[in-house]
C-alpha cells in the first residue's frame, strides 16, 4: 500500500514548476474565468508551431496536438495505431507511471485517438494548469522513448484486440469497405489494420519511431485550445515545443481521386450495407467545400431528430415499407474529398427492400419532386449540424486543427452557417444529379445470397 507521505511527496513533484506559474489568487472549480462567448478561433505561427485558440468562458480548458499522421498518411500498416499507443508513454524526461500520477494529482484527462488523416493527443484541464499540461504534450512528441517492452507488453495486443473488434463489426466492415473501394489508397485505408494483416512484418518499436520523427514535425502539428487565451498559448508553446524536430520532412499523400465500384464480403454475424457517393471536402478546406452535400445528407436522413416522430427526412418516411432495417446517411468530410454514405443494418430482405427506397429518394431529389417544406426543414437541419459541430469542443477543435495543418484555415462557425443557408433547391438538385450520373460506391456486408448488388438498385459502378 502506498503511504500518506509518499503520496504526498509525488504531489509536491508534480505539482513543483505549477507553482512557480500560477498566480497567487488561484481560482476554486466554481470561479467564474475570464473568456469570451465566441465560437471563433485566433490562430497564429508559433516558432513554426501552428496553434489556434478560442478562448471561451469557464474553469476547464481543453488542450490538444493535431498531427497529419492519420491512417492516410502512414507508409506502412498499423503505423498510425501504433504510434497512438505509445501517447504518454514513458519519455527520456519522465516515466508513464509519473505521467499518470502527476495528471490525476491536478485532476487531468489524458487521452489519445485517431481518424483517417489526422492523430489527435489530448488532454482536459483546470484552466490554470495550462502550463503544465502544454510542455507534457509537447514532451510526448518530441521526448517519447519508444521501447521495445511497452510494444511488446502493451500496444501490440491493444492492436489485436481492435483487429478483433473490426471484425466482429459488420457495420465497420461495411464502412470501411466502402472508403477502401471510393479511394482505394490514401482515405481507403482502413482505422485498423485488418485480422489478416502481417503486423510483425510492418509494425514495431522502430519503424513506429521513424514514423514519429515526420509525423511530429513542426510542420505537421497544430496546437489547438479551448479555453485558453491565444496569447497564454502561445507562450508556453513556445518555451515547451521548442525540442519539436523542424528539419523532419512532413508527411505527404497523393492527392484523393475517387474511383467507385462494388465489394462484397460473406459475413455470419449480421448485415450491413454501404451506398456512397463523391461528397465535399471539409469547410476548412476552402473553395472545394460544397454546402448543398449537407443539406442533401439531411433530406434523406434515415432517423428522426423528434422522439415519438417518424421524422421529415426521405427515407424515415419510407421506413414502414422496410420493416427489420435501420438506415441512416452520413457525410464524412476530408481536406480534399469526401464521401457521402447511406449505411442500412438490418435484416438482409429488409435492407434489400431499405435500399431499393434510397435509391429511389435520390432519384425523387435529383427530379426536383421534393416539397419546399421539407427542403426547407432539410437546410434547417444541416445548418444546426454545422452549427452545433463548429460549438462542439471536440469536434471544432479537431476540424481547425486539421485544417492548419493542411494548409486551410480555422473552423469559423459563423461563416459554415452562413454558407449552409446559401444552398438554393435548384443547387440541391443538381448535385442530386450528378451523384446519380457518376459511378457510386457500394459495399455488402453478410448474407449475399439476398443482398442486392448495384445493378439491382440502378447504380452505375
Amino acid at each position: 500500500m502506498i503511504s500518506r507521505s509518499a503520496i504526498g511527496r509525488n504531489g509536491q513533484l508534480a505539482l513543483r514548476r505549477q507553482c512557480c506559474v500560477k498566480p497567487t489568487n488561484r481560482r476554486g472549480l466554481a470561479a467564474v474565468s475570464s473568456g469570451s462567448t465566441s465560437f471563433s478561433y485566433e490562430n497564429a505561427d508559433v516558432g513554426g508551431v501552428k496553434t489556434a485558440s478560442r478562448d471561451v468562458a469557464g474553469p476547464t480548458t481543453k488542450l490538444a496536438v493535431i498531427a497529419k499522421a492519420g491512417t492516410r498518411y502512414q507508409s506502412l500498416p498499423g503505423l498510425t495505431v501504433g504510434l497512438e499507443g505509445f501517447a504518454f508513454k514513458n519519455t527520456f524526461k519522465r516515466s508513464a507511471l509519473r505521467v499518470t500520477r502527476e495528471s490525476e494529482l491536478l485532476g487531468g484527462q489524458l487521452t489519445a485517438y485517431h481518424t483517417r488523416e489526422s492523430l489527435v493527443i489530448e488532454a482536459k484541464f483546470l484552466r490554470e494548469d495550462l502550463p503544465y499540461f502544454t510542455e507534457l504534450l509537447g514532451e510526448v512528441v518530441s521526448q517519447t522513448k519508444y521501447t521495445a517492452h511497452e510494444y511488446h507488453e502493451e500496444i501490440e495486443p491493444q492492436i489485436k484486440l481492435a483487429q478483433k473488434k473490426l471484425l466482429g463489426s459488420v457495420s465497420a466492415l461495411a464502412l470501411n469497405s466502402a472508403h477502401s473501394v471510393a479511394f482505394h489508397r490514401g482515405l481507403g485505408t482502413p482505422l485498423y489494420p485488418s485480422s489478416s494483416t502481417p503486423l510483425n512484418k510492418y509494425l514495431n518499436e522502430e519503424s513506429i519511431r521513424d514514423f514519429a520523427q515526420s509525423a511530429y514535425a513542426k510542420s505537421n502539428i497544430s496546437v489547438v485550445a479551448n479555453g485558453a487565451s491565444q496569447q497564454e498559448l502561445a507562450k508556453w508553446v513556445g518555451e515547451f515545443f521548442g525540442d519539436v524536430p523542424a528539419g523532419a520532412s512532413p508527411l505527404s499523400g497523393e492527392p484523393t481521386k475517387y474511383f467507385g465500384g462494388e465489394e462484397r464480403i460473406a459475413h455470419g454475424s449480421g448485415n450491413s450495407m454501404v451506398i456512397a457517393f463523391p461528397g465535399s471536402s471539409s469547410f476548412t478546406s476552402g473553395s472545394s467545400y460544397k454546402p448543398e452535400i449537407a443539406v442533401l445528407a439531411a433530406l434523406l436522413g434515415g432517423q428522426s431528430s423528434i422522439k415519438w416522430s417518424p421524422g421529415f427526412s426521405l427515407l424515415s418516411k419510407a421506413a414502414s415499407s422496410f420493416p427489420g432495417a435501420s438506415a441512416n446517411t452520413t457525410h464524412y468530410s476530408y481536406s480534399d474529398a469526401g464521401l457521402l454514405t447511406v449505411q442500412f443494418s438490418g435484416s438482409a430482405n429488409a435492407i434489400s427492400n431499405a435500399s431499393k427506397e434510397a435509391v429511389k429518394s435520390l432519384k425523387s431529389i435529383s427530379e426536383g419532386s421534393i416539397s419546399k417544406e421539407d427542403f426547407t426543414k432539410a437546410v434547417a437541419l444541416a445548418k444546426y449540424r454545422a452549427l452545433e459541430e463548429g460549438q462542439n469542443i471536440e469536434a471544432g477543435l479537431v476540424a481547425t486543427g486539421a485544417g492548419l495543418v493542411h494548409g486551410g484555415q480555422p473552423f469559423q462557425i459563423d461563416q459554415v452557417g452562413k454558407s449552409v443557408e446559401a444552398v438554393s433547391a435548384d443547387k440541391l438538385q443538381a448535385a442530386a444529379k450528378a451523384l446519380l450520373e457518376g459511378k457510386a460506391t457500394v459495399s455488402s456486408v453478410g448474407d449475399l445470397y439476398v443482398l442486392p448488388f448495384a445493378e439491382d438498385l440502378g447504380l452505375k459502378v
